[in-house]
């Protein structure tokens, strides 16, 4: 088995290594790729040395079994054809390819089969906060089909990126200081602030990264459901929150629903408010499940749940979901 990881230097592309190391990976050799910036740098994975090579228009990719690409959309959508020129898979993890009806979008806790039919050798991540979100979402979707979401995120620092997160720890001491605030990452500072933009604004008032949950979210869960997403950067570090809140067709009770999310692949449920117990970034950061708690009725729809949720953006958000559906493809024995 060949890997290569596109954006190796990146935030993503460090923890691909993390948790390909940590899951025992079948791996038989590794290539890095990375930008004109990163090439060169040398990073040691499983006791051996590798340096990243310069991304390229050649047959570099020529024996590469599996490829997680992580380097942004322009770059996803230049080398595309490079690397599944000689039947790599591409696992591509930026908004390139999501919503192309030819590119499956995965979560393998909802869609896995979805990666089997993969026409331009392509399979899209979704976004972060979609794939948390939807984790949640299919053990009860398998009890009742949920009709309509609404979704408050809470996205640190880590969503927008390696950078970002420095820029957040840089943005606290410079206040600390009494030094000007350097704002570089963000559209305004987030040290002691939450700002209720991510990505740009469409023309509907909503903003991409709102869209993206509303469009992903129908793709991957094969469903007609509406999902209303207001999307807000907050100064925690790592690990996104969502609050949300679902109708159904047929009402869930609470018992049933936490019995369903308890049981589920991929997530854990963390409910004790009694005893202040429930999901929160600090603690749900550097791990593999979605967190649920505060799971409780709707006051406001006898058909209606709602609940909170967090995880670690970097991980199921984006590397761990990228390894996972790798890992299906060797169980199926579905690779080149």
């Amino acid at each position: 088995m060949k890997v290569a990881i596109v954006g190796a230097s990146g935030a993503v592309g460090q923890e691909f290594l993390r948790v390909l190391d940590e899951r025992n990976f079948p791996i038989d050799d590794l290539v890095l790729f990375g930008s004109s910036r990163s090439a060169g740098s040398k990073y040691t994975f499983r006791g051996k040395e590798y340096e990243v090579k310069l991304l390229q228009h050649n047959d570099d990719f020529k024996d590469v079994d599996i490829a997680f690409t992580s380097a942004g959309a322009g770059t996803s959508k230049e080398f595309a054809a490079d690397i599944t020129k000689y039947g790599a898979v591409m696992i591509d993890n930026s908004s390139a390819f999501r919503m192309d009806d030819d590119v499956p979008l995965v979560v393998p806790e909802c869609n896995a089969a979805d990666a089997l039919n993969r026409p331009r050798g392509i399979i899209a991540n979704p976004n972060c906060t979609t794939i948390m979100m939807v984790v949640v979402l299919q053990p009860l979707e398998n009890i009742s089909h949920i009709k309509r979401i609404h979704i408050a995120s809470y996205q640190s620092a880590s969503g927008a990126g390696a950078a970002a997160m420095a820029e957040l720890q840089q943005q606290y001491e410079e206040i600390l200081e009494n030094k000007p605030v350097t704002v570089k990452k963000f559209p305004h500072q987030l040290a002691y602030n939450v700002i209720p933009q991510i990505d740009v604004f469409q023309p509907n008032g909503y903003t991409k990264e709102e869209m993206k949950m509303f469009n992903e979210t129908r793709k991957i869960m094969h469903s007609d459901v509406k999902c209303s997403a207001m999307c807000v950067r907050v100064s925690s570090l790592r690990a996104h929150s969502e609050s949300v809140w679902i109708e159904t067709e047929k009402p869930i009770s609470v018992e049933e629903a936490q019995k369903a999310l308890a049981a589920a692949p991929g997530v854990t449920l963390q409910d004790d408010p009694a005893n202040l117990v429930y999901p929160m970034p600090l603690e749900t950061a550097g791990t593999d499940d979605i967190y649920v708690g505060r799971v409780r009725q709707d006051l406001s729809d006898e058909c209606g749940l709602t609940f909170w949720l967090s995880g670690d953006q970097i991980r199921k958000g984006a590397a761990l979901n990228a390894v996972q559906i790798a890992e299906y493809l060797i169980k199926v024995g579905n690779v080149k």
